[in-house]
């Protein structure tokens, strides 16, 4: 009984990764406001009866290709954190910038799919609480190499306007209380910098401006890392 038990379960594994393949293609060819289940099971050669079994609706299945991509850039994101750690270790900037090429690797590579976790909303979908963690992965990951820097050797604090102090205590609060408001904000601000040039170059943005976007985004990215407080190790 368990042999079968555990075939049906490699069944499913199967048809759930064929049902989300198809669905990214459409998502590439149509846009995800288009996205059908009628559609992916028609060009599976399944019933849609069959494919609600597996996907009840149209928006559950856009939450798990959602959730998927915000775990492969996540885990693209910490991959490049870890490699940068072994080859220079304690160095947090190099840390920092791994990350933020990382990301930008990962999204040139799949506009697709990093438009439809970062792009315009898709009409009509709503995306519930099981998408916020995997969304979180590379904020945690560069706050996280700033909380490294701040508990080592410190970091060099951005000014912080005095107009911008109760913001800044407040995502503190929220954010990482163990860190100063200066910090957190710049952190924010860094975050927001960081998806707009991937977004800038991945949309087009920087057609016919920006030529040599391998050293434009390298100097973006130090440049982030900086002004965040971060310094190279000697």
């Amino acid at each position: 009984m368990s042999t079968v038990r555990g075939a049906r379960a490699r069944a499913r594994i199967e048809i759930t990764a064929a049902i989300k393949d198809e669905a990214r293609r459409q998502l590439a060819a149509e846009g995800a406001a288009k996205l059908s289940l009628r559609a992916v099971a028609r060009e599976l050669g399944m019933v849609s009866s069959a494919l609600y079994r597996y996907f009840p609706s149209r928006d559950e299945l856009l939450t798990a290709l959602i959730i998927d991509a915000y775990d492969a850039v996540g885990a693209a994101a910490e991959k490049a954190h870890a490699a940068a750690g072994r080859a220079a270790p304690g160095d947090r900037l190099a840390q920092w910038t791994a990350v933020c090429r990382a990301v930008r690797a990962w999204a040139v590579a799949h506009p697709h799919e990093y438009a439809l976790i970062y792009g315009s909303p898709v009409p009509g979908y709503s995306a519930p609480q099981d998408t916020v963690g995997p969304a979180a992965r590379v904020g945690l990951l560069l706050v996280g190499t700033a909380r490294a820097a701040w508990e080592d050797e410190g970091v060099a604090l951005p000014p912080l306007p005095d107009g911008l102090a109760p913001e800044a205590a407040r995502l503190a609060a929220d954010l990482a209380p163990d860190l100063p408001p200066a910090l957190a904000a710049a952190l924010v601000s860094a975050w927001a910098q960081l998806f707009g040039l991937v977004s800038f170059e991945v949309f087009g943005q920087f057609d016919r401006i920006v030529e040599d976007r391998d050293a434009f985004f390298a100097a973006a990215a130090e440049r982030l890392g900086r002004e965040v407080g971060l310094r190279p190790r000697p």
